[in-house]
């Protein structure tokens, strides 16, 4: 949730989160889809109401392996067709980072059946639209489309699943396109490096210490097998959930994802699962990065256990307590009465294995960055010694709780945190009772968690700023 609330008002430090650049080069096509990309969330929302009562869904697994979610709400004309991998950069290894997310590119090159560049086309054609993001521990895929098309969604699906084309030509296509990706997103983009600084920095032995956009000499040197081996892996459909989610009907459904899927071949080939786990930190980790900014910044990075343990969903509620919102603790203190900073904020970058409870501030003019981060650890001492408020309290489990339904208010995201759910836990239910994790933490738990995990020694700092100007 405040990791959502970070994507959304900062989203050029985390495009490996989510990648939004569409995949076709052709300008007139790109703007149908963005304009009809409009028109489907707006339909989405404005009919949708809040999820009043419990998300209802049928899951299974065909013979193949392939697990199944089916969520059917007939208020509006839409469908969401969508697919998660298991595999994110997480999967990766050294010295050949960067191919979950290369293939996010590469499975919008085409099949057997689609020629080259006509995957998108289809589906405008056919009046939807689609994408794709890749993360460090999964890949998504989906489709949103007018509910009479749902099959032609499940034959694409079913057609990268089975005949993705994978080829010199759409390799070489793709290594251009990520490596300009990477100079526009990170390499050009003020603060781009941040996360990639700070995974690097923060991780040494667990496969985190890179970020999904991988390392360009990696994707350089790779070779046409080395993708081939990594699709054979991975995409296949034993590492797969296919989720459906909107108006359709549950047998039909049924029997067209019997008729695209049900006779793909399961994988025999062993899926590798990284088993590295980070050391314990006993020291705090300080640098200096230099780049083309002109405002300071200090990066406060804290190692946090994974995902759906009860310290991570403390941690969540905290980051929550401490930036979401003007009213929100650093927002207040620092930037409204201090006016230390022009923006802090706090996320969970909570995943899969341990990940980081993170801290970002944006000095003011004149304000030096030991002075913010010294105001910054002002207010983590209050949550560790002061008792929060009931009124601030109540206030927090509301938004929170507003958070969570809000994640459920469109088709497409329905179908993303069934999978995920389901991927992650294996248990998609959660996305009824999740909530329920959350209001279980007390005021309590935030001073404990704060405590436990917030401290110098447990850190990464990085202050950011901006290159000398050369001397005449």
């Amino acid at each position: 949730m405040a990791f959502n609330m970070f994507i959304r008002y900062f989203a050029l430090l985390t495009v490996e989160a989510i990648n939004l650049n569409f995949k076709t080069n052709n300008n007139r096509y790109l703007m149908k889809i963005k304009l009809l990309t409009m028109l489907v969330l707006l339909l989405s929302f404005s009919t949708l109401k809040a999820q009043e009562g419990r998300i209802k869904f049928t899951e299974y697994d065909l013979p193949n392996g392939l697990h199944v979610i089916l969520h059917q709400d007939n208020t509006t004309p839409i469908v969401a067709v969508t697919i998660l991998y298991h595999v994110g950069s997480k999967n990766e290894v050294p010295g050949r980072t960067g191919f979950a997310h290369f293939f996010e590119h590469l499975m919008f090159e085409g099949s057997d059946n689609i020629a080259r560049g006509e995957y998108d086309k289809i589906a405008l054609s056919a009046g939807g639209t689609l994408n794709a993001n890749t993360k460090q521990d999964r890949t998504f895929y989906y489709e949103l489309m007018p509910s009479n098309q749902l099959e032609l969604g499940l034959w694409m699906e079913s057609e990268r699943l089975l005949h993705l084309r994978i080829d010199s030509v759409g390799v070489e296509t793709q290594r251009a396109v990520v490596k300009e990706e990477r100079k526009q997103s990170y390499d050009n983009r003020p603060y781009g490096s941040i996360i990639e600084q700070t995974m690097s920095h923060a991780y040494k032995v667990h496969p985190y210490k890179w970020t999904p956009i991988g390392y360009p000499e990696d994707i350089n040197r790779a070779t046409l097998q080395e993708f081939m081996d990594f699709h054979s892996m991975y995409y296949v459909t034993n590492n797969a959930t296919l989720s459906l989610a909107g108006d359709f009907d549950i047998d039909n459904a049924k029997k067209l994802i019997d008729k695209y899927f049900g006779d793909i071949p399961r994988s025999t080939k062993p899926i590798f699962r990284p088993t590295e786990v980070e050391p314990v930190k006993t020291a705090e980790v300080r640098d200096t990065v230099y780049d083309n900014i002109q405002l300071p910044a200090v990066i406060m990075s804290y190692h946090m256990p994974a995902q759906g343990t009860e310290d991570a969903y403390a941690l969540s509620m905290l980051t929550t307590l401490l930036s979401d919102g003007e009213s929100s603790r650093l927002s207040k203190s620092i930037v409204d009465k201090q006016q230390k900073a022009l923006q802090v904020m706090a996320f969970p970058f909570a995943m899969e294995d341990p990940g980081l409870f993170i801290i970002f501030g944006l000095v003011n003019m004149g304000v030096t960055l030991p002075d913010l981060e010294s105001a910054i650890e002002t207010e983590i001492d209050k949550v560790k010694t002061e008792d929060i408020l009931d009124l601030e309290f109540k206030k927090l489990q509301n938004k929170v709780e507003n958070d969570f339904v809000t994640g459920n208010s469109t088709m497409a995201g329905i179908a993303e945190n069934l999978a995920d759910y389901h991927v992650y836990f294996g248990n998609a239910n959660l996305i009824n009772t999740e909530i329920d994790r959350y209001m279980k933490v007390t005021p309590a738990d935030l001073k404990r968690v704060a405590n436990k995990y917030l401290n110098k020694e447990n850190r990464v700092v990085l202050y950011y700023l901006p290159k000398p100007t050369a001397k005449n």
